[in-house]
């Protein structure tokens, strides 16, 4: 659990960040908590409540399996996906061989064999056209600005941009991304503002200008809050769930 800093009297300095490009590292992340917390002290219970922030451990080496694994869960269960997913990896030999070339030369039969709607399989291939012939260059990605990236991502079928915000935060961990399309932001901001109904995005946004330029810390931690607090039948929904995928 992470605890309030001693005062000294001394403003800290916030982590060095660049007007394009922002990330989140695991050096910076004790520094954005303190910032964010002396910012807002409602925010600041919030993270002493969950301690460190574990956004950075979500990144992994394999972007293309992130973007497979999203397009297979859509609007499926946890526990569905979960086995959907795991049969497209079977077809392919393993995780580390799902590759943009080794899912295209699955057919197409086999992948609605292994679960995959008509609609998921077009988007699936899609994908991994565009990861093939290089307009999704995944590898690229990292150097684009948050909105040449959601750019790059919403090209592709299937994708909206919550699915891009959602890849700008957990794959590339970038800094200041705030989806307030997502449900479990919206129930979060409630929460933390004790509102008794749901706050509109333009009131989410205003909320969220004392977080910038860390609004994905504090979105993680919004998530930690709903997670954590009991919801009545009526108000429950699927936490990061969002109308465009």
């Amino acid at each position: 659990m992470a605890r309030r800093p001693a005062s000294t009297g001394r403003s800290e300095p916030a982590p060095a960040v660049t007007s394009a490009i922002s990330i989140i590292t695991p050096e910076d992340e004790p520094r954005i908590r303190r910032l964010l917390a002396r910012r807002d002290p409602r925010l600041g219970e919030v993270i002493r409540r969950f301690g460190p922030c574990r956004l950075t451990d979500t990144r992994t080496r394999r972007p293309f399996v992130s973007l497979v694994r999203a397009l297979t869960s859509q609007q499926l269960s946890t526990k569905a996906a979960a086995t959907i997913f795991g049969r497209v990896v079977d077809l392919v030999g393993g995780v580390e061989r799902l590759t943009a070339d080794a899912l295209l030369a699955i057919d197409p039969a086999d992948l609605r064999a292994a679960g995959l709607s008509g609609q998921k399989v077009a988007y699936v291939r899609d994908l991994a056209e565009h990861v093939a012939d290089g307009r999704l260059d995944l590898n690229g990605l990292a150097s684009q600005t948050d909105a040449e990236v959601e750019a790059a991502i919403t090209a592709v079928k299937g994708f909206g941009r919550w699915s891009a915000e959602m890849f700008l935060m957990f794959q590339l961990n970038r800094a200041d991304v705030f989806p307030v399309g997502d449900l479990g932001i919206v129930k979060g901001t409630q929460l933390l503002l004790g509102m008794k109904s749901r706050p509109t995005p333009r009131t989410m946004l205003r909320a969220a200008e004392r977080w910038r330029p860390y609004r994905s810390v504090a979105a993680w931690y919004l998530w930690r809050l709903v997670e954590a607090t009991p919801m009545t039948p009526a108000a429950q929904g699927n936490g990061r769930a969002s109308r465009s995928v």
